[in-house]
């Protein structure tokens, strides 16, 4: 009899922490924060963070009414989803405001080429940040650079 894997390495965790990582990028694509997808949804904001984590599955009803509200469908879910990718965990958490901020502020600059400029600039500016303390906190930043 072989040992039972462990809830890390088990597929369908790698799937949900993926399927949530999605779910998180959309809500943040979108400007949302947790609260306000909880509020939409009928649930509470922890709910939501345990999805996005992957703690807790996706129902099949749940992630199409989900899709809805984030305006796409379940499948952007699945996007870049292989049986041999690692998933990469997200830190905890649902009140990253400059991040939302900077997405909002990014969606309403009309001109293409100042969009284009600045997402260049962006791509140009991740190595040197990453294993950067955060100006806001001091800390050393927790970052998926790697």
């Amino acid at each position: 009899m072989q040992p039972l894997e462990s809830q890390e390495t088990q597929p369908g965790r790698r799937i949900d922490q993926h399927i949530g990582s999605r779910l998180r990028l959309r809500r943040t694509l979108l400007g949302m924060t947790q609260e306000q997808l909880a509020a939409v949804l009928g649930i509470s904001y922890q709910q939501v963070q345990k999805y996005e984590t992957g703690a807790n599955r996706i129902s099949a009803s749940r992630l199409f009414e989900i899709g809805q509200m984030l305006q796409t469908d379940a499948s952007y879910f699945y996007e870049g989803l292989s049986e041999g990718a690692e998933v990469r965990e997200l830190p905890h958490g649902g009140h990253n405001r400059v991040a939302i901020d900077l997405v909002r502020n990014f969606l309403e600059i009309a001109d293409e080429n100042q969009r284009a400029a600045l997402a260049m600039l962006v791509k140009t500016l991740k190595p040197a940040v990453c294993g950067a303390a955060s100006i806001s906190s001091g800390q050393p930043v927790e970052s998926p650079c790697s």
